[in-house]
């Protein structure tokens, strides 16, 4: 899969920083969906035992539903919005990946009212193997008015 853009340049769409940056790549997306790819290294905050833990798995998803709220925004010529994770629901988390290991994360918008997303998240292999998915939802701090 060939990344659309990485590393720093991801950086415009996410308010996330180093070292708490859990998306390294944007492979695809559109108006309801996007994937993203994360590879798995030793200096990760929340790689323990040889392993990205659960933590940063739920952190993974979360971060590439930012990604996407990030460039639906910068496509409309606007600040990527503030977002928080209401809730976090069916979480399955089938293995924990290895250091090396790349990570995709698809993240499908089934649902928006008002200013509350529902996505479906799934972290998955190369091989399309599912290592994690839940269903987030992400409420959208509304603009504030500037007069």
């Amino acid at each position: 899969m060939t990344a659309l853009e990485e590393g720093n340049e991801l950086f415009k769409y996410i308010p996330q920083r180093p070292p708490f940056v859990m998306v390294s790549s944007l492979y695809s997306y559109d108006k309801k969906s996007l994937v993203s790819g994360l590879k798995v290294t030793e200096d990760n905050l929340l790689v323990s035992e040889g392993c990205l833990q659960e933590g940063g798995l739920v952190e993974n998803m979360a971060q590439t539903a930012a990604l996407f709220a990030g460039i639906q925004a910068h496509s409309l010529q606007k600040m990527a919005p503030v977002g928080f994770i209401a809730s976090v629901k069916g979480l399955k988390i089938y293995r924990l990946p290895a250091i090396g290991t790349n990570i995709c994360t698809s993240i499908e918008i089934v649902n928006e009212v008002m200013n509350m997303q529902i996505a479906m998240a799934r972290v998955y292999d190369r091989n399309e193997i599912t290592i994690a998915e839940c269903e987030l939802r992400i409420f959208i701090k509304p603009e504030e008015d500037k007069n």
